[in-house]
């Protein structure tokens, strides 16, 4: 039985550099998540990317049609269990950014922009650092002898089992726990002015103004019992 096949989102950011290839620059992720390795193609074609992978439930397939010629030799991918990370490197040198990644013009519904990778053409200088791929990426020109698959990370195709993979910096927050297990409150900004609260003024004697004469006042269940004798005394004589 043959497995649906299906588009895979894309996200996409740029860099422009009239001088330094490394800054001239396409980034392209393809989100294909849990992919078995040989059923990956990846072809990169001076104004074209080729892409299909095959999961347990699905087939990812995409070809994308470039708007300008990129440098094969020169461009890195990274494999991982999420999909696959490129680098694309841009021919021609020049300072400004191509109007959109496809040669067509019409809005592609799988393609969306890499708001983590992105800056604006006329931020490049002030956002000059360059995101790399994972170990540094592996490049189309076959320098690593893989066979096309170099960057491949086979670790993390397999399940996270156990503590493996646990980002431990995020249990740092919970240095303060008591022994009751709930976190300490004290240390936070703010928390100077939020005692003061703490300091309420003691409550006045709250009686009612009217039995203030305390001789006058006879608690209802006293005096109906006074009256109670009353009556059993005059029954006597």
């Amino acid at each position: 039985m043959s497995l649906p096949t299906t588009v895979p989102e894309a996200l996409w950011a740029q860099r422009s550099h009239q001088e330094d290839g490394t800054k001239n620059i396409i980034y392209l992720t393809i989100t294909a998540p849990d992919c078995s390795p040989d059923s990956v193609e990846l072809e990169l074609e001076p104004t074209k990317v080729h892409f299909k992978g095959s999961s347990k439930v699905k087939t990812f397939a995409v070809d994308l049609e470039l708007y300008a010629e990129i440098d094969v030799e020169n461009s890195k991918k990274h494999f991982s269990a999420r999909g696959v990370d490129l680098v694309l490197r841009k021919k021609e040198f020049k300072s400004e950014f191509w109007p959109r990644l496809l040669k067509e013009s019409k809005k592609a519904h799988y393609l969306r922009t890499d708001f983590d990778k992105w800056v604006d053409e006329e931020d490049q200088e002030e956002n000059a650092d360059i995101p790399e791929l994972p170990g540094s990426g592996a490049q189309f020109g076959g320098g690593d002898g893989s066979g096309g698959f170099g960057g491949i990370d086979f670790s993390k195709l397999g399940g996270m089992g156990g503590m493996e993979g646990m980002d431990m910096s995020a249990l740092e927050g919970l240095s303060g726990l008591g022994s009751g297990g709930a976190p300490e409150m004290g240390g936070f900004p703010g928390d100077a002015e939020e005692n003061d609260d703490d300091d309420m003024p003691e409550l006045e004697d709250s009686a009612p103004e009217k039995f203030e004469d305390a001789e006058t006042f006879v608690p209802a269940t006293e005096a109906k019992t006074s009256s109670g004798i009353e009556e059993i005394s005059e029954d006597k004589k």
